[in-house]
């Protein structure tokens, strides 16, 4: 399957190569060439955001930006490796305890518990069940997505026997597979009207990206990828997320009465990325103390945020 996936995308820019107006780009002098492509992007981005607006209103276009900036995150802490080829076993394990730890607390209190009072709401007494059922959906969805696409798993980037560009390839899929369920929860979030809880969720998954940047950007610059291009692939494998965050936002402001449904399938989705990906990660090698530690000071910080955000 990666095989397939590297020869559509070749096959793709060899068109793209090809093509008068992508030449004429081309043969523009550096500081041209990038102010027309920033143009270019300026223009798409008020179109998209102008359109929806239009179309689902302000709530909806807060939820794409905010699933937008917690994907970019992701580059954010791909910058260090910048700077340094390596960091110590101790801080990178660390970093994803109290990656653990606000992804814990967005799920309990920016997902469980509103999630369960919108289902009371739509359904008196029924709002822990229909949330339940969510979770066990989104638990399954990461399952069978983790057993059919090929991948690795985050405790592989450490590992000596990963020296092989495909291996690196098989594990940025698998960080782009997380990233999916991880923006939808972003925009079922902003879903439900609450600002405040939106925020603080996009805020524990922009500082849960942080350390998945590092972790794709690293091992390429090992294999001797240009530094730049190594931050510039794990920045990309952060904004499958706003795909995700315009779904998720999407759906629940058009059908209200899947809220509860929705907020409970990327509370299971979460939960399962935290337990099968970065707890096994960071009790690996005896490291599990200082995370320990970062994990109730991430969740205590998320808690701090979802007060001053609530």
């Amino acid at each position: 399957m990666l095989n397939k996936i590297r020869s559509y995308l070749d096959y793709q820019y060899l068109h793209l190569q090809g093509h008068p107006q992508y030449q004429q780009l081309m043969d523009l002098p550096t500081p041209q060439r990038w102010a027309v492509l920033a143009g270019l992007f300026s223009v798409s981005q008020l179109l998209v955001f102008g359109l929806l607006y239009l179309l689902f209103g302000k709530v909806v276009v807060i939820g794409l930006l905010a699933s937008i900036l917690a994907g970019l995150a992701t580059g954010l802490g791909a910058l260090p490796a910048l700077f340094f080829k390596d960091i110590s076993e101790r801080l990178f394990s660390s970093l994803l305890g109290a990656a653990a730890g606000v992804m814990l607390a967005a799920t309990a209190f920016a997902l469980l518990i509103p999630g369960i009072e919108f289902g009371d709401a739509i359904w008196p007494d029924q709002g822990l069940w229909v949330v339940s059922a969510g979770m066990i959906i989104g638990a399954l969805f990461l399952h069978f997505a983790d057993q059919r696409l090929p991948h690795l798993h985050l405790d592989s980037v450490n590992n000596d026997t990963l020296n092989s560009l495909q291996k690196i390839s098989l594990f940025i899929i698998a960080i782009t597979i997380h990233n999916f369920p991880e923006g939808m929860s972003v925009g079922v979030s902003f879903g439900t009207g609450d600002i405040g809880n939106g925020l603080t969720l996009a805020t524990a998954i922009g500082l849960q990206n942080i350390p998945e940047g590092l972790a794709v950007a690293l091992p390429l610059i090992g294999l001797g990828y240009d530094k730049w291009k190594a931050v510039g692939i794990a920045t990309l494998t952060g904004l499958v997320e706003p795909i995700g965050g315009l779904l998720g936002v999407t759906m629940v402001t058009l059908f209200s009465s899947m809220l509860p449904l929705a907020m409970g399938f990327a509370a299971g989705a979460m939960l399962f990325v935290i337990s099968e990906e970065i707890i096994p990660e960071t009790h690996a090698k005896g490291r599990s103390r200082p995370a320990t530690f970062a994990l109730m000071g991430g969740f205590i910080l998320l808690m701090l945020l979802e007060k001053l955000l609530g």
